[in-house]
C-alpha cells in the first residue's frame, strides 16, 4: 500500500525546473529536473505541458510508494502579478497533481530556502532583478518586476544593455571614454564596438550570448574603469532600494532580519558590489543581516508547501537536512 505525499514542490525558472516529491515526514521521495518555464513566450498551456515532463518523472520515480499528493507548491518564473499566479494555479490544479495548489513567484522560493521561518527579504539578480519579502503574520511585499515599465533597472540582461550603450557612445564620440569600448567586443574576438554592433544586429553573435557581457562589465570595473564602476554602483543602489522598501512595507527596518541575495550576479560576490550594498543597507536598515543564498530554491518551494499544511518543525527540519 502506498503513502500520501504531503507536497509536490516545483521551482521553475526561465532556464530549468526542479521538482521534489515530499513525504508527510519531510523526507524527499523523488526528484526530477526539466527545462525552463516561459509562459510569455510559449503560452500557459505549452509552458505547463513542459512543466509536466519533470512532474511526471518525479511521480513515476516514486512509483507505487505514493497514492496521491495533498498540496502542490509551485514557485514559478514569470508569475509576476497576482492575476498571473491565479491563472497558473488554475492551470496546475486542472492537471490533477494535487488536491490543492498554491503558485508564487520563484523569488519566494529563494527567500524561503534561506530562512528558518517565513520572515525576511530576498533580492534576486540573475537575468532580471526582483525582490520579495515575507512576514510571519502572512504579509508579503513585492514588486511587479516585469521590466522598465514597472520601474526596474538592473539584472544581467539590463547591465549588458547598459554597458553596450555606454561603449557605443564612447566609440563614436557621443559619450565619455571607457575601456568597455575594448573589453566588450574583445570578449567575442572583435576589434571595435562597430563590429560588435553589426554582429549583434545581424545575428552573428546570438541574442542569448549578450549575458556573457555582464561578467566583462564587472571585470572592467574591477580594473578601475569609471563608467563600468558607476554601473556597478547603480546596481548596488537598486538592490538596496528594493530591499529597504520591502523591509519598510513589512515594518522590519528597525529589526534584526535577514536580507538574502540570490541569482547569478549577486551570488558571484563581486567585491565592489558587495561592499556598497553592505554600506548602503547598513545606513537604511542597520540591524539587517545580509546573506547569500546557497540552498536550492526547490527547498524553499517545499518549505512553503509545508507551511501551507501547518507541518510541525521537525518535518521542516528533515526536509532542510536533505538539502544541507
Amino acid at each position: 500500500m502506498g503513502v500520501n505525499a504531503s507536497v509536490l514542490a516545483v521551482d521553475a525558472g526561465n532556464s530549468k525546473t526542479d521538482v521534489a516529491l515530499i513525504g508527510e515526514d519531510g523526507s524527499v521521495l523523488s526528484t526530477a529536473r526539466g527545462g525552463g518555464f516561459q509562459p510569455p513566450v510559449v503560452g500557459v498551456r505549452a509552458a505547463v505541458d513542459a512543466l509536466a515532463v519533470a512532474v511526471t518523472q518525479a511521480l513515476a520515480r516514486a512509483g507505487e510508494h505514493v497514492d496521491g499528493v495533498r498540496h502542490v507548491s509551485a514557485c514559478l518564473a514569470n508569475a509576476d502579478l497576482p492575476v498571473e499566479e491565479a491563472e497558473l494555479a488554475k492551470a496546475l490544479l486542472g492537471r490533477g497533481w494535487g488536491r490543492t495548489v498554491e503558485v508564487r513567484n520563484d523569488t519566494f522560493a529563494i527567500l524561503r530556502a534561506g530562512v528558518d521561518e517565513p520572515r525576511g527579504v530576498a533580492v534576486v539578480c540573475g537575468a532580471g532583478i526582483n525582490c520579495v519579502g515575507m512576514g510571519p503574520d502572512g504579509r508579503t511585499a513585492r514588486f511587479p518586476a516585469i521590466g522598465r515599465i514597472s520601474g526596474d533597472w538592473g539584472g544581467g540582461s539590463g547591465l549588458a544593455e547598459e554597458a553596450l550603450w555606454f561603449a557605443a557612445r564612447a566609440e563614436d564620440g557621443r559619450g565619455e571614454p571607457t575601456e568597455l569600448v575594448r573589453t566588450l567586443p574583445g570578449h567575442f574576438g572583435l576589434g571595435s564596438m562597430y563590429e560588435l554592433i553589426e554582429a549583434l544586429h545581424r545575428g552573428r553573435v546570438p541574442q542569448e550570448a549578450r549575458h556573457e557581457l555582464t561578467p566583462v562589465l564587472f571585470a572592467t570595473s574591477a580594473a578601475g574603469d569609471p563608467v563600468a564602476s558607476a554601473l556597478v554602483d547603480r546596481l548596488a543602489d537598486e538592490v538596496v532600494a528594493m530591499a529597504s522598501v520591502a523591509l519598510g512595507r513589512l515594518g522590519l527596518l528597525d529589526e534584526e532580519v535577514p536580507v538574502l541575495l540570490g541569482g547569478s550576479v549577486l551570488a558571484a560576490r563581486h567585491p565592489r558590489l558587495d561592499e556598497r550594498i553592505g554600506a548602503l543597507l547598513a545606513a537604511r536598515a542597520p540591524k539587517a543581516v545580509i546573506r547569500v543564498v546557497a540552498q536550492p530554491p526547490v527547498l524553499g518551494a517545499g518549505l512553503l508547501g509545508l507551511d501551507h499544511l501547518g507541518a510541525p518543525p521537525e518535518v521542516h527540519n528533515r526536509l532542510r537536512a536533505h538539502y544541507a
